[in-house]
C-alpha cells in the first residue's frame, strides 16, 4: 500500500504507526506542513494518516495551510480512502464530516482511562478493545460525533474520544501511537503546558507511565491489522 501521513509539527511523528508500516513493507510518504509542502495526487495513495499538533482546527488565519489540508482530507473521504486521524487529526476529520470542534471544559494531558461504548463489540476494527484501558492524551479541544459516525470511546474528561465513519474513516482523540521516544519528545516540547490539574499530569507522572506504551502499541497494531484486512491490502 501507499500510505501518506500529514504532519503538523516535528515532534509529533507517526510513532508506532511508522514501525507497523515498515514491518508490513508498505510505502510511507509525508506532507510536513511546517515546511514548504506539496500534497500528493489523491489517486496515488491508499491510506491517509493525519497526525496531531498543538494548533486548533479553527485557527485558519494563524495556520493558512489548514484550508488545503481540510480539502485534501475531504477528497480522501470522498474517494473512499482509509483515513485515520490522531488527536488534531481526529478533530480535522470531525470538522470535515460536518461536526463542531471546540475547546473542551478541561484539558486532558497524561495517562488516563478510556471506556469503550457498546458499539465497539460489533465493530470489525475495534471489537477486541477492552472495556477500560489506560492510554495517553494531550488535547484541549474536543468535538461532536459527526452525523452517521459511531462513537467508540469516552473518558472522564471528554465524552467523545473516538469514532468511526463508514468503517474506513476513524478519529482517535488519544495517542496509542506513542513510543518512548515520541512520548519524551512531546513532553520536552510541551513542558510549559504541564501545569498540574485534575486531568493534567506533570512531566514526571507522564514519564513514569511510559510502560503503558507497550499495551497501547499492541492495541494500535491489532487495529491496523484489522484495517488492512478490511481494505483488502496485501
Amino acid at each position: 500500500m501507499n500510505i501518506h501521513a500529514l504532519l503538523h509539527i516535528p515532534y509529533e511523528s507517526p510513532g508506532y504507526i511508522e514501525k507497523w508500516i515498515r514491518v508490513k513493507n508498505h510505502n510511507l510518504t509525508y506532507t510536513k506542513f511546517y515546511e514548504p509542502f506539496n500534497l500528493p495526487d489523491i489517486k496515488d495513495i491508499d491510506w491517509l494518516i493525519v497526525m496531531g499538533g498543538p494548533m486548533s482546527v479553527y485557527e485558519d488565519d494563524k495556520y493558512p495551510w489548514l484550508k488545503a489540508e481540510k480539502e485534501f482530507i475531504k477528497q480522501a473521504v470522498e474517494k473512499n480512502k482509509l483515513v485515520l486521524g490522531i488527536c488534531l487529526g481526529s478533530q480535522l476529520i470531525a470538522e470535515v464530516l460536518g461536526a463542531k470542534v471546540y475547546p473542551n471544559k478541561l484539558k486532558e494531558i497524561g495517562w488516563f482511562k478510556i471506556k469503550t461504548t457498546e458499539a465497539v463489540k460489533e465493530n470489525a476494527v475495534f471489537n477486541f478493545f477492552p472495556k477500560e484501558t489506560v492510554v495517553f492524551h494531550w488535547h484541549g479541544d474536543t468535538y461532536d460525533i459527526p452525523a452517521g459516525a459511531v462513537r467508540l470511546a469516552e473518558s472522564e474528561a471528554a465524552k467523545n474520544q473516538a469514532f468511526i465513519f463508514n468503517n474506513k474513516v476513524i478519529g482517535l482523540q488519544f495517542h496509542i501511537e506513542v513510543t518512548e521516544l515520541l512520548l519524551n519528545n512531546m513532553v520536552d516540547s510541551g513542558i510549559k503546558e504541564l501545569k498540574k490539574d485534575i486531568y493534567v499530569q506533570t512531566a514526571e507522572e507522564i514519564r513514569s507511565g511510559i510502560h503503558n506504551c507497550t499495551s497501547a502499541n499492541l492495541l494500535l497494531h491489532n487495529s491496523l491489522d484489522n484495517l488492512e484486512g478490511i481494505t483488502g491490502a496485501k
